[in-house]
């Protein structure tokens, strides 16, 4: 018998009269608010309108939302429409069941349609957000926690999580110890949000690498904390389904990386990622390298080289958006 073990939850749901509380509900939006924050301040260190964060999330994150539960759904149908089963519960969110890589993937497409409107680059908006998303995994992969659900296997290892006889696999009822995965998860999460945050600072990844490197290094993770786990899953080939969507995610990222690292200086020459009728105006005012930013770069210059360098670039009708992305102001609170 285990001396030390992590408990389990004493209660997942509290009530305001009528209202249920759930903990994973909170654990979810507690995971968003982190996000949205941490992505608002890189955003502003990089010289873009930290409202403007806001107002994608108000796009990304219902986007997001629908992308995770449809993700669940779709690759375990047979927990909501196989015989005796009821379809109207794979509305219940609350109950717990959101595919990270359906989230991202339909929360991309709202945070694309959010970024259209603003006249910003959905790959600047991305880079600054890749920190902050895997900051949201990491806090609202508690919720499984208060849940009791997505556990490993049994363990005796000193960080075991006890689960109660409610929510034990019915083919090993009176094991009580299993492994944490929601924990394994989230502590990897946050050391990947660590990473990030210091391959920004130290490389000034070019456009898109930086998200590429996110998908690299959560799916990685993702793998090994995926063979720990006893839960329902469907399987292809002898592997979880998750395993191959993590594996093609990884793939993906490491081609990107790889293609970009050769093209050097390619991404200079994309336009903003707008047909909005907000105009070529808001195209150099909102995003990161906005017109804003390069006048502090030009007032910030040792000399008059640097003032005539910036008036050459306007002169030249290029915008600072289109400028190398990696040009950043060398101060960058966000990160320290």
């Amino acid at each position: 018998m285990n001396l030390a073990y992590l408990p389990s939850p004493s209660q997942g749901v509290w009530h305001l009269g009528p209202f249920p509380i759930r903990a994973y509900a909170l654990c979810i939006i507690a995971g968003i608010f982190a996000g949205v924050w941490l992505t608002g301040r890189r955003w502003a260190a990089r010289g873009g309108n930290r409202d403007h964060i806001a107002d994608i999330a108000l796009w990304a994150v219902p986007f997001g939302v629908l992308g995770g539960r449809l993700y669940h759904v779709i690759t375990d149908p047979e927990l909501y429409f196989a015989a005796g089963k009821q379809p109207i519960r794979a509305l219940y969110i609350w109950d717990g069941g959101l595919g990270i890589p359906g989230a991202v993937a339909l929360g991309a497409v709202g945070a694309w349609l959010g970024c259209r409107r603003r006249g910003i680059r959905l790959a600047d908006f991305a880079d600054a957000a890749a920190p902050g998303l895997v900051l949201a995994q990491a806090i609202g992969r508690w919720g499984n926690y208060f849940n009791q659900e997505l556990f490993g296997g049994p363990t005796h290892l000193p960080w075991a999580l006890m689960i109660d006889p409610a929510h034990r696999p019915a083919d090993s009822p009176t094991v009580a110890l299993y492994h944490p995965t929601f924990l394994y998860e989230s502590l990897w999460d946050l050391g990947v949000m660590a990473l990030l945050l210091w391959i920004d600072r130290r490389y000034r990844p070019r456009r898109g690498r930086l998200f590429a490197c996110y998908v690299l290094a959560y799916t990685a993770g993702r793998a090994w904390i995926e063979a720990l786990r006893i839960d329902h899953a469907n399987h292809f080939l002898g592997l979880r389904l998750n395993d191959w969507v993590s594996a093609a995610l990884f793939a993906g990222a490491l081609v990107y990386l790889i293609a970009t690292h050769r093209r050097a200086g390619a991404d200079t020459d994309l336009n903003t990622d707008t047909t909005s009728g907000s105009g070529s105006g808001s195209n150099t005012t909102s995003g990161p390298g906005s017109g804003s930013e390069a006048g502090r770069e030009s007032d910030s210059g040792t000399g008059s080289g640097a003032t005539a360098e910036s008036a050459s670039d306007g002169s030249q009708g290029a915008s600072p958006s289109d400028r190398d992305p990696t040009d950043h102001p060398t101060d960058h609170p966000t990160d320290r």
